[in-house]
């Protein structure tokens, strides 16, 4: 090893192991690596098996100084090409990676690559800031869903502390107890019980999601610096109100839009979809009029019923607009749910259902009209990215509270009846392309879109901010390398 290439500074990446976090993660990493770094990208055995199935082992080879590593979750082994059940993958990495996230660490540093500078890790794998400490590394936390998500599993304590959480019996889910107004919230108004992140719905004071989800939030306030997707003009608020107890953050999105600024050709090589992603979609909507098409995805984990699947199937098709529609293999619970002939017959020519897609062009195409979303923050910010306005039906976690914001404070859109029918969903869809309402929310979307360019743009907030945080990554490595 050269004594150039010694001093490199050596950046590990650890995301939570589902879609959602590494897709942010990946594009964190390829804009750290263009600016000098070396990077080791760090899966869990599981996903780089199914990375290694969805791109081959040769994509899994990474560049000589991007490689991949993985580290064991500490579940039993499977190669189903599924997400794993999320409350046991996190009760699982917060006990059983930090062992193995040492050891590869130093195997990383008796290795031919430079030694290891600092650890940027998922906000909800705090493990990596625990290997930081116990290593000397320097360790930055990266919140990948948003802040006002972030914000509200802080209040995760309080609202045990005030006994609203947990709930006393099943009864809260009808009887308008979710409706409560919740007005103590820095940086958030016109909130409600139902839309703070989902995993307060629980009867039991030791529910997995509950006490992981609002812990993670707590110890990321232990660390030297919170980096988050957003852009200081979408979430000012929250962000100030963070930023009032926990003065050292970095927002740096939206991060494929920061991404412009380099080459895709230089990481033509680095993929992170865990799906085979279905271009011939993109082929389809090539066929289609400006401004017709309703894209569906409900994400990479949301599950739900037969009945509800079949509802929005023939929501869909009862609006009479051209759809592309995302089925995941796993997308509905228990058996896979088969839809009957006539709904063929009926969206023939008008609908296109696939498996998975790349979802950052089909959001860019001139046909897209709207984007019918589980409120994941990488699907809202991408939307907001491409001026699409959205249709809401979320799903889990702060999906809620995204779709709160996107529908009052954002402006940008609509809610389907978590309890999904066809009639609903066929004149949510008729509002949102042909409607008023659909053509304010439009409006109202582009303008985002504007101010997430300027954001991202040189000069802008969030490129000045990426700016500052790698020259902070670059001053934590030199100190580090001196030691």
């Amino acid at each position: 090893m050269g004594s150039i290439q010694a001093r490199k500074p050596h950046v590990v990446c650890i995301p939570y192991p589902s879609q959602g976090h590494v897709n942010p993660m990946m594009q964190l990493a390829k804009l750290i690596h263009s600016r000098g770094f070396h990077v080791t990208f760090v899966n869990t055995e599981f996903n780089h098996r199914r990375l290694v199935r969805s791109k081959g082992a040769d994509a899994m080879k990474g560049l000589p100084d991007f490689r991949f590593e993985s580290i064991p979750d500490g579940l039993p082994q499977s190669d189903r090409d599924a997400t794993q059940d999320v409350p046991s993958l996190c009760d699982s990495t917060r006990k059983n990676c930090l062992a193995p996230l040492v050891e590869l660490i130093a195997k990383l540093n008796s290795s031919d690559v430079p030694p290891v500078s600092c650890i940027v890790s998922d906000g909800v794998m705090g493990f990596g800031r625990e290997a930081g400490l116990l290593l000397g590394i320097p360790e930055f936390q990266f919140w990948t869903a948003s802040a006002c998500g972030f914000m509200g599993y802080l209040q995760y304590k309080e609202l045990f502390k005030r006994g609203i959480v947990p709930f006393k019996d099943e009864k809260f889910v009808n009887d308008g107890t979710l409706d409560t107004p919740i007005d103590w919230i820095p940086g958030m108004s016109n909130m409600r019980l139902k839309d703070i992140p989902s995993f307060i719905r629980t009867t039991d004071r030791n529910d997995i999601m509950f006490d992981f989800m609002g812990s993670e939030a707590q110890n990321c306030l232990k660390s030297s610096t919170i980096i988050f997707n957003t852009f200081d003009e979408l979430e000012h608020e929250v962000l100030d109100a963070i930023a009032a107890e926990f003065p050292h953050i970095y927002t740096l999105g939206p991060l494929n839009l920061l991404g412009r600024h380099v080459p895709e050709s230089h990481f033509s090589s680095l993929r992170s979809s865990l799906w085979k992603e279905d271009t011939t979609c993109i082929e389809w909507l090539n066929q289609r009029e400006p401004n017709s098409v309703v894209y569906v995805n409900y994400g990479s984990i949301t599950t739900m019923s037969e009945n509800h699947f079949k509802e929005f199937a023939w929501g869909l098709a009862n609006s009479k607009h051209p759809f592309l529609w995302i089925v995941r293999p796993d997308a509905v619970s228990g058996e896979s749910a088969a839809l009957p002939e006539e709904f063929f017959e009926e969206i023939k020519n008008r609908g296109f259902i696939a498996s998975w897609c790349p979802q950052d062009l089909v959001l860019s195409h001139r046909a897209v009209a709207a984007f019918l979303t589980h409120c994941g923050w990488n699907s809202t910010l991408e939307s907001i990215s491409r001026g699409v306005p959205v249709i809401c039906w979320p799903f889990f976690a702060e999906q809620q509270t995204n779709c709160r914001f996107a529908c009052t404070t954002w402006g940008i859109g609509m809610e389907v009846n978590p309890d999904v029918n066809r009639n609903d969903v066929s004149a949510v869809v008729k509002e949102m392309v042909e409607g008023e309402g659909g053509k304010k929310m439009k409006e109202k979307a582009l303008v985002w879109k504007e101010k997430a360019e300027v954001a991202t743009d040189v000069g802008g907030s969030s490129y000045n901010n990426f700016d500052g945080f790698v020259q902070e990554l670059l001053s934590v490595s030199v100190k580090k390398n001196q030691v």
